[in-house]
């Protein structure tokens, strides 16, 4: 009966002089020849439009068409139809009733698809059409990347053109021929398909790492690495050189640490990617951050500061000289933070300077230096050159020395509002920090206004939250840290939130508004656990802790979140 509507369908083709008898013929040989479905041969001889094949193959076989990208799927069908089979046959499934399975699939052709699938999933079948590409997307978003394919597996059905390079340039030429290697379709298509997945999850930066017998994929999702496909050897040099061309990089070198960018147009959209490529025992490992300028739109209110601490935050950088100092460890949330300071700051009136190592968002209106330790242009180069341009706020990427912290210091006294980063634990410590710098005290006591410690913690998944009881020999442990009647929560996993319990993440922030005490404390050589007791019993600081259980107070996240990032002192 199958092939009755095949031959139907091709006659009807023929008479409606979509198809000629000899493009016919020419689609069946390439489909012996390539293994692939008729409508596939058809559309790729360039026979005919996959929207008019599918118009005549719908009214031929009165098939429903629908349209996948507004279709929401239960995630317990993949219990039913396993990844591995939904990509062989290049069908979806959509729904299950008692007996009945409805899938889509794109190639009513394949006489041999219902009869598998029927005695697969023991069920019958249904089925609905949709396009190729629409059920391709369907899949990707619905199972993800497998973990074990080969390149080829992975980029058939994947279009080069779903990305443009904003800025490319021109390929340069490696001697070993590798360029050519990394030019092949399926390479660029893999890419292409890691990065989009990564975008897709949220993922913050991708991880490239080479290993004794492939390289692995991570994806930092929510502050977390997660596994996610594994290369094949062979292919991570073509992979290595292919980013390196994308990052204006130089291929021939792999034996020292290269930094680079660029930017990739998806959908109408660009999106920034810095990229760090370091040499290991094993290769080159490549590490890709994600940079969304959207984040920094949603201004200060959407970063996740309590009302009382916005309110010190918004009045300090009113202030027309001193320094503000964002503290925290890598991957805290500091250059958004700071950004999304500077970009409340950024009007016409302002001549805004930065100096950063490296530049991460590229912001109209500011000047923004990248750090170029190598030819003599340090953070301090940079500021002593860049207060002789007048400015009336200065963001330093980070204080890394004496040198930098004096001249940062003394540039805040002297009518610049100056705004950078340093790595201490608290906020109180960063005074100190600055003194152990060989700062003179009095020197950071006059210029501090401000400083912000903070942490990124995982907010609990809406879809599955609940409530939780801490463990007795837990209260024990953190007896008089608890607050008192407070119901605590977590994320039992899902599939919206991939089974991890948590989805997308929010700030913890430790405000310390410097006053004259404390400016006296700090000449008067105190230390910062002092001047910390002195800012909670005086003037009511809100700790990173006290901050945290706030969040679980208002069931915004877990107390096992709150104690991975913040200390109970």
């Amino acid at each position: 009966m199958a092939a009755t509507i095949k031959d139907k369908i091709l006659k009807t083709l023929i008479d409606a002089q979509k198809l000629t008898k000899k493009e016919v013929n020419e689609a069946i040989a390439l489909q012996k020849k390539k293994k692939i479905g008729l409508d596939k041969a058809l559309i790729e001889k360039g026979h005919i439009k996959e929207q008019d094949l599918m118009a005549i193959l719908v009214r031929e076989l009165n098939i429903p068409f629908i349209n996948l990208s507004k279709y929401k799927i239960d995630p317990a069908l993949q219990e039913i139809v396993p990844e591995r089979i939904a990509r062989q046959y290049n069908i979806i499934p959509l729904s299950v009733l008692d007996y009945t399975l409805t899938i889509a699939l794109s190639d009513p052709f394949n006489i041999f698809l219902l009869d598998d699938l029927k005695n697969i999933t023991g069920k019958e079948i249904d089925v609905v059409m949709s396009t190729n590409a629409e059920i391709l997307k369907a899949v990707n978003a619905y199972y993800g990347i497998k973990s074990e394919m080969s390149v080829n597996e992975i980029t058939k059905d994947i279009q080069i053109e779903d990305f443009e390079i904003v800025s490319d340039h021109e390929q340069q030429e490696g001697e070993d021929g590798s360029v050519d290697e990394s030019e092949k379709a399926p390479i660029i298509r893999m890419i292409n398909l890691i990065v989009k997945e990564a975008l897709r999850r949220r993922a913050s930066d991708i991880h490239i790492e080479p290993e004794v017998d492939g390289m692995r994929v991570r994806y930092r999702i929510d502050g977390i690495l997660h596994d996610v496909l594994n290369i094949p050897k062979e292919n991570q040099n073509a992979v290595v050189v292919r980013i390196k061309i994308m990052s204006r990089l130089d291929i021939t070198t792999n034996q020292i640490p290269q930094d680079g960018r660029f930017k990739l147009k998806i959908a109408n959209k660009e999106v920034d990617f810095r990229v760090s490529i370091l040499p290991t025992t094993f290769g080159q490992k490549i590490v890709m951050r994600v940079l969304d300028k959207s984040k920094l739109a949603v201004g200060l209110d959407g970063l996740g500061f309590e009302e009382r601490s916005l309110h010190i935050l918004k009045e300090a950088i009113k202030k027309p000289f001193g320094m503000i100092l964002v503290t925290g460890p890598t991957g805290s949330g500091k250059s958004t933070t700071l950004y999304s300071i500077i970009s409340e700051l950024n009007t016409v009136e302002r001549n805004i300077i930065t100096v950063e190592d490296p530049v991460e968002y590229l912001i109209e209106g500011l000047t923004q230096i990248q750090a170029r330790p190598e030819i003599g242009l340090t953070f301090a180069a940079g500021l002593r050159a860049m207060l002789r341009q007048s400015p009336d706020i200065v963001l330093v990427g980070e204080i890394r020395d004496n040198e930098t912290a004096d001249i940062a210091i003394k540039a805040s006294l002297t009518g610049q509002l100056v705004f950078s980063t340093l790595h201490t634990n608290d906020a109180a410590g960063t005074l100190t920090r600055l003194v152990d710098m060989e700062v003179e005290p009095f020197l950071v006591a006059s210029s501090l206004v401000l400083v912000s410690a903070q942490r990124l913690c995982r907010k609990i998944c809406a879809k599955c939250k609940e409530k939780v009881d801490v463990p007795q020999e837990m209260r024990d442990r953190l007896k008089g840290k608890l607050p008192e009647g407070v119901t605590f929560y977590r994320g039992k996993g899902c599939d919206a939130c991939s089974q991890t319990g948590y989805l997308g993440r929010m700030g913890l922030t430790e405000l310390l508004e410097v006053d004259d005490v404390m400016r006296d404390m700090l000449i008067e050589g105190k230390t910062s656990d002092e001047i910390k007791e002195y800012a909670r019993r005086e003037k009511g600081m809100v700790t990173l802790w006290d901050d945290g259980m706030l969040k679980c107070e208002q069931g915004l996240t877990s107390l096992e979140e709150v104690l991975r990032i913040a200390t109970t002192e």
